[in-house]
């Protein structure tokens, strides 16, 4: 071909190059509704600019929490491990995007070669061994004339956007399932204080109770209601004790820290129940990064029709080869041991027994499988922060009733003690209004815990402090730094 042709073929080349067979892409509709139910006194229902948005779990105002929380980022293999799988996705997409260029390779090749005597065409004169030598470059460039290329290329870095926010889903699922667990670890603190107390209480009885029976005036039958009651809130101790070893070692874990070696001192200090804002519904599909995962594939499912697609048509390649070549080792690299060749390549498939037909019809089938796995995490997401809220106000409100039970339980059982005393009642009415008294007191302690649990829910339902406009843009090649990542957890 010659230089002129060369240059105008290219040229119509280039003019081509603009043209894609992906479908327009649109994001998988889902019907937004105007506002939550639920929405009361115990939940907040405009977002506060003021609250932390990346260390929500501040909002609890325990600095062991808040101490815990930060060894997630640096010391979590689960959160490392998803870190490793955004790097991998980025280095796929950046592999993509080379086939955007020319390929260049060097070859050298240095033989010793032997040919046949009776080989065809032999001329006179010419030696049946001799060396070859051949060095130089080569490029090869595909002319992307039907966006096959692009089209991999844009697929390859939307699923690395989705990767880097499955990476901010992992992050925000583990500083969630620290603080549900600290929570409840919490929880049992209380219980535990409350039964040692109960414990303590119930040794005194007992021991009027034998008073009484050794004067006369109560019968062995109250001795052993007032021993069975502390034997089984003894027992409740031991239990409490068990549940509380399970959730500490469950911290460890998350901390990175071997479980025999780990230990959180018992404490009872009180903490705050935040309140969590849930903002207006439409907020929900750029808050949540497991939306914007879902988005993203769905997007990258679009490009993958057009890659399919592109495998109707031929694949148009610019092949360069040059160099010097000569048959022994002596002054290869001299002007008459030049060479080249330049020219375009077209291949096509004119058949196949429909091979590429059934990838095109695959790649739609993936692109309705992402589009509704979209929206089935959309309508989840919508679902998981209506729970919380309807939890929020319900237990809210059964928090109220349940204080005026524990007081009513508490006069009870004062009252009863009174009246055994002076002889005018016998200990079954004891015993009866301190198990009410206990059960209304433990019920009042988890559903406390469950308060606070329930906001860390809705904190993770409302995708925490995170944004979609958090997603790295598509060639980014910096780590990710999502609201409240860090740059790099430990590698």
């Amino acid at each position: 071909m010659r230089p002129t042709s060369l240059a105008v073929a290219l040229g119509a080349a280039l003019a081509l190059d603009a043209c894609s067979l992906a479908p327009d892409y649109r994001q998988p509709d889902v019907a937004t509704p105007a506002a939550y139910k639920d929405i009361g006194p115990w939940t907040a229902a405009s977002p506060q600019d003021a609250a932390p948005r990346s260390a929500w779990w501040t909002l609890f105002a325990d600095p062991t929490l808040d101490a815990l929380e930060d060894q997630v980022d640096t010391a979590n293999p689960n959160l490392a491990a998803a870190l490793a799988a955004y790097d991998q996705a980025r280095d796929f997409a950046a592999q993509a995007r080379s086939n955007l260029v020319p390929t260049v390779t060097l070859t050298d090749n240095n033989t010793y070669n032997r040919e046949s005597e009776q080989r065809p065409l032999r001329g006179a004169n010419l030696p049946n061994e001799y060396s070859a030598n051949t060095i130089g470059p080569q490029v090869n460039y595909e002319f992307d004339f039907w966006g096959r290329v692009r089209n991999l290329v844009a697929a390859g870095e939307a699923q690395a956007q989705a990767t880097a926010a499955d990476l901010a889903t992992a992050r925000l699922s583990l500083h969630a399932e620290l603080a549900d667990d600290y929570l409840s670890l919490r929880g049992l603190d209380a219980q535990s204080q409350l039964l040692a107390s109960t414990v303590d209480a119930y040794t005194r009885a007992l021991r009027l109770t034998q008073a009484r029976h050794n004067g006369g005036a109560s019968s062995g039958l109250d001795v052993d209601r007032a021993a069975t009651q502390l034997s089984a809130a003894k027992a409740q101790v031991s239990a409490v004790a068990a549940q509380r070893a399970l959730y500490e070692h469950a911290i460890a874990s998350l901390v990175g820290q071997a479980a025999p070696s780990f230990t959180i001192a018992a404490t009872t200090t009180s903490r705050s129940i935040p309140v969590i804002p849930a903002g207006l519904p439409s907020t929900l599909l750029q808050r949540r990064p497991d939306i914007a995962a879902a988005e993203r594939r769905a997007f990258a499912a679009n490009r993958q029709i057009g890659v399919a697609r592109a495998a109707y048509y031929p694949t148009v390649t610019l092949d360069a080869v040059g160099g010097y070549q000569n048959t022994n080792n002596n002054n290869l690299f001299i002007t008459p041991n030049t060479f080249w060749t330049i020219g375009p390549q077209l291949a096509m498939t004119l058949f196949d027994g429909g091979r590429i037909r059934a990838g095109v019809a695959a790649s739609r089938a993936a692109f309705l499988l992402a589009s509704a796995n979209y929206r089935a995490a959309v309508l989840a997401a919508f679902q998981q922060v209506q729970d919380q809220l309807a939890l929020a106000n319900h237990y809210g409100a059964e928090a109220v009733d349940e204080g005026d039970a524990v007081r009513s339980a508490q006069a009870t059982t004062h009252l009863s003690l009174i009246r055994y005393r002076e002889g005018a009642t016998n200990y079954l009415d004891v015993v009866t209004a301190q198990t009410a008294e206990l059960q209304a007191e433990q019920t009042a302690l988890d559903l406390e815990t469950r308060r606070q649990q329930v906001s860390v829910n809705l904190v993770r339902a409302l995708g925490g402090g995170w944004t979609s406009a958090d997603l790295p843009t598509p060639r980014q090649a910096a780590s990710i730094t999502p609201t409240g990542t860090p740059a790099a957890v430990t590698r």
